[in-house]
């Protein structure tokens, strides 16, 4: 699947929905390191961006789009619409993150 077919969007632009197949999702869970917790913290004292927390959120959304891309693709898809991320804390210093949208198969319009 290409991922300029997934969109938050519930249309796709030179695309039609020709089959919906139902909501799609990737799921990951993680916790900081201890030398990640203490090098943030350490960034916190100094101010500005907190690239290792950035680069933590940033691995794990890409993670969670990729099951979810991945889940898609198994069940037929080739793009995937209304996606979207959620993120809980499910103790602390753990986090899930969540990604999901509706499946559906597109053709050229």
């Amino acid at each position: 699947m290409e991922t300029s077919l997934v969109t938050t969007a519930f249309t796709l632009d030179g695309y039609r929905i020709v089959r919906t197949l139902g909501v799609v999702r990737g799921i990951t869970v993680r916790s900081r390191s201890i030398i990640g917790t203490v090098g943030a913290g350490l960034q916190t004292i100094f101010g500005g961006n907190i690239s290792l927390l950035q680069e933590l959120c940033e691995k794990t959304r890409q993670e969670s789009f990729s099951i979810m891309v991945q889940h898609a693709q198994a069940i037929g898809a080739n793009a995937v619409i209304g996606m979207r991320y959620d993120a809980n804390e499910v103790m602390s210093g753990v986090t899930e993150v969540l990604a999901y949208g509706t499946a559906v198969v597109v053709e050229k319009a």
